[in-house]
């Protein structure tokens, strides 16, 4: 359907009116209050994740969804807080008749239990050291994301300049799940170690304070208007939550305006622009915001266990993903767009298709398409066997993962005509039209196909 549109270049009544519907301005006032200081940064849990999950649902209701969780538009989960326990904390490396001591203001240390070492030997290794030079060791890597094959060492640290801040969670249901890397921000520490290669660690740290706490995933329903096919479901997600605050600087908030406000205003504002047509689609629509991705897509797992709709009659899900930014760090991304797992499955060409009728490239990332893939929540859903994409624009920018993501530099025009395709693209699946399947002749989807055949056996 889309593509004959396209050829003769007229909208439907009701595409019309969902393109109509979205604007820059209306995004942008979203925006503005959800990577606000006030928010501080949305990290999971706080206060700021709670002030955003309040103003979705609110929007949602605005919208007329059908609240679709336990308590109103909130899925709430139970979560572990996870915090450093620094009564009777010591910390010492020794080597050659000399003694680095490192204070708690120096560290963030979270072991999975009370730690006491003695005088164990310390390797500096990197993720190509083999497994058997670091067991029964302390682990001393020089950059916090380059970790290998340590799970046999007594202890991993990290050297960096910024330590994390306020707590870390666990999902009980998910088992030990991601551990926390221990970081010290010493930096003599990276010389003596490489100066004398017979160091030795000792380490007294008390076990972690733990509580529970509580988070929501938000979803609201638009039900579909077709009896036969209300009953299946295509979602529209994003996350909400971002990375909080840091202990120091001018600025210390991390306002995540890109990632994943923009991803997140995103489906407030198709759920308003779809919500307002009458008749509704025919297949009923699920639009959510996850908590945790941050945390390792902590949230989308929680939802993959705990369905709000039957996972089997879900058809597809599009996740948004840093749609706002156009700075991208490999050249500028106006009225582009690029999909994770591009021929993965048959959802990238609708999106494809509906990027022509509005002016937005589709495109796939020959770097970034396949490589990040499992790096938002569409993975969540995708492991059980539903088509799950997600959209992006600039997979890297300046700012991604600093305080300097701000709305203000957002280009909110062209998010709106990305929003534009999206609606669109989502109405095109939400239709009559056969569900958009995996592709089969991808071995790099086989897991997904395989998944998929669980699911409709």
């Amino acid at each position: 359907m889309l593509m004959a549109l396209l050829l003769s270049a007229d909208l439907t009544p009701q595409m019309q009116s969902t393109v109509d519907h979205i604007s820059a301005q209306s995004l942008r006032g979203h925006l503005s209050f959800i990577a606000s200081d006030l928010l501080e940064g949305r990290a999971t849990p706080s206060r700021g994740l709670d002030l955003a999950a309040e103003y979705i649902g609110a929007q949602f209701r605005r919208a007329g969804l059908e609240p679709m969780g336990d308590d109103g538009y909130f899925q709430t989960a139970t979560l572990i807080q996870r915090e450093p326990n620094w009564e009777g904390f010591e910390m010492t490396f020794t080597a050659g008749g000399k003694t680095i001591s490192i204070a708690k203001s120096e560290a963030y240390l979270l072991p999975d239990s009370a730690l006491n070492l003695r005088d164990v030997p310390v390797i500096v290794a990197d993720q190509n050291t083999p497994a058997d030079q670091t067991r029964g060791k302390v682990v001393f890597v020089a950059n916090p994301r380059g970790r290998g094959n340590f799970d046999q060492s007594a202890l991993v640290i990290a050297a960096s300049t910024n330590l994390p801040t306020g707590p870390q969670v666990r999902d009980p249901e998910a088992g030990a799940g991601r551990s926390v890397i221990n970081i010290v921000n010493k930096p003599e520490l990276a010389a003596f170690l490489q100066e004398y290669p017979d160091a030795r660690l000792s380490v007294h740290m008390a076990a972690p304070i733990e509580q529970p706490v509580k988070v929501h995933n938000v979803a609201g329903l638009l039900r579909g208007s077709d009896p036969k096919l209300n009953d299946t479901y295509v979602l529209l997600t994003a996350h909400y939550d971002h990375l909080g605050a840091r202990s120091s600087g001018d600025d210390k908030i991390f306002n995540g305006a890109n990632d994943d406000g923009s991803g997140t205003v995103s489906v407030v504002e198709i759920a308003s622009a779809i919500a307002a047509l009458n008749p509704h689609p025919k297949r009923s629509i699920l639009f959510m915001t996850f908590f945790g991705e941050e945390r390792g897509l902590v949230g989308s797992r929680y939802y993959g266990r705990h369905p709000l709709v039957p996972l089997e009659k879900t058809i597809a899900d599009l996740n948004l993903e840093q749609i706002g930014r156009t700075d991208a760090s490999d050249g500028p991304q106006v009225g582009t767009a690029s999909i994770t797992g591009y021929d993965f499955s048959e959802l990238p060409g609708i999106l494809a298709d509906a990027g022509k009728i509005t002016g937005v490239k589709v495109y796939k990332n020959e770097q970034a398409s396949d490589a990040y893939f499992g790096r938002s929540d569409n993975q969540a859903l995708a492991d059980v066997g539903i088509p799950a994409h997600t959209l992006c624009v600039a997979f890297d920018y300046p700012d991604y993962h600093k305080v300097g993501d701000h709305w203000e530099k957002v280009d909110f025009v062209n998010m709106a005509k990305v929003d534009r395709a999206v609606a669109l693209a989502l109405l095109q699946v939400a239709s009559d039209a056969p569900p958009p399947k995996w592709n089969e002749s991808n071995p790099k989807a086989k897991k997904y196909v395989d998944a998929a055949r669980k699911l409709h056996p």
